[in-house]
């Protein structure tokens, strides 16, 4: 198998390892596949992880954050992002989002990426968590 279209995964030095057996990307050829992330503070080794803060603000910024260092961390920055999938807790939060997203991607050069937008049950106290698909040239 030659080395473009091995599967590897992808983990930033912000992050620590998944509760669960999965990668926090995995890259294969010029795909990325970004996990979904949540609105936790960089790792630090021993402590559990900690939410940005209570308010969607908070976890929005970080949760971008850390999908954009896994995206990093893969060779790829969010202007490789072809798909975006963000998963609210409440549909209220619908509008307030939206404004974070466009305020966040505000700079990007080129079309946006693909999004769609559902709503889930997290766990307690996180209000938002996002996964993303890039593809590197």
């Amino acid at each position: 198998m030659s080395h473009d279209t091995a599967k590897t995964a992808v983990t930033p030095p912000t992050h620590t390892a998944p509760p669960a057996k999965f990668s926090h990307g995995v890259r294969k050829g010029n795909i990325l596949q970004v996990a979904g992330q949540v609105g936790f503070l960089p790792a630090v080794e021993g402590q559990a992880p900690t939410p940005a803060g209570p308010d969607l603000r908070s976890q929005v910024l970080q949760t971008l954050a850390n999908v954009g260092s896994v995206l990093e961390a893969g060779g790829a920055s969010w202007e490789d992002a072809v798909m975006v999938r963000v998963y609210l807790t409440d549909t209220g939060h619908f509008a307030e989002f939206n404004e974070l997203y466009d305020e966040y991607f505000a700079a990007l050069a080129g079309p946006p990426a693909a999004r769609t937008t559902v709503y889930v049950g997290l766990p307690a106290g996180l209000l938002v968590e996002i996964d993303a698909m890039a593809v590197l040239a």
